[in-house]
């Protein structure tokens, strides 16, 4: 029995309309999605009727399958002669697993096609009108994860400051830390920053504050994953409330 193929498909920031066309016609047409919880139920919808739908949601402190669980899933359906969609939230290879995935597969000879998408910075950064690079502000872009073990261990010395824009993936929760951690850094406690929450979707809302304001912010407003932070002066710009006119106009 020939292998069937492991595509590692991005589903973008949660907008049907960002997927890219290869994106959608692999969902259309396959018989097995393997998704993250983060997948927008919009997106899912696009599977045919009789397609298998199968759910590895990761949580803080919970997943639904481990990590090298659903390696195992995706190469075990693939043997067995399936084509198989992993579908993942933003690009698969950002913050994504897709690279442990990828090399899981072809360890057991069976093919793999990355299929990338708009990460969620990109999306969460262009749906709330913050340019994350511009010639006057930021000429560097760093993404770090905030959801991770030995976090005040890391190095983050230097990723944000003036001139640099940092984007926090999976940061609500140890949102304490983070400004503690960046403040201990040398960063100035008014150093600019937006939280995106529900990037691209109906629901988005887009909170903005100084660095030292991080924790009660998040605290306050109550909020909830898949959100972002990006920390730096191009969440601040003069021109930045006109580009969100345009695009609300656009709506």
């Amino acid at each position: 029995m020939q292998n069937g193929t492991i595509y590692l498909v991005g589903a973008g920031p949660g907008d049907p309309d960002l997927l890219t066309l290869r994106a959608a016609r692999l969902i259309e047409r396959a018989p097995l999605i393997v998704h993250d919880g983060l997948v927008d139920p919009a997106i899912l919808a696009l599977a045919r009727p009789d397609a298998r739908l199968v759910s590895v949601a990761k949580q803080r402190a919970r997943h639904t399958l481990p990590q090298e669980d659903i390696n195992a899933l995706l190469v075990r359906e693939a043997k067995a002669g399936r084509d198989v969609v992993r579908l993942k939230g933003g690009d698969p290879f950002v913050f994504g697993r897709g690279g442990e995935e990828m090399e899981a597969a072809q360890a057991e000879g069976v093919r793999v096609e990355v299929v990338p998408g708009i990460s969620a910075a990109n999306g969460a950064a262009a749906a709330a009108g913050i340019a994350l690079t511009h010639r006057e502000s930021a000429s560097v872009v760093s993404f770090v994860a905030g959801q991770c073990k030995g976090l005040s261990e890391q190095n983050w010395a230097g990723l944000a400051g003036m001139g640099r824009t940092l984007v926090i993936y999976m940061g609500v929760k140890t949102a304490p830390q983070i400004a503690e951690k960046l403040m201990a850094d040398g960063l100035a406690p008014d150093m600019p920053l937006a939280v995106v929450e529900n990037a691209c979707r109906p629901e988005m809302r887009v909170l903005r504050g100084p660095l030292a304001a991080l924790p009660d912010l998040v605290e306050a407003e109550a909020v909830k994953s898949p959100a972002l932070i990006i920390i730096g002066e191009v969440t601040a710009r003069e021109d930045l409330a006109l580009a969100q006119i345009v695009t609300e106009a656009a709506q």
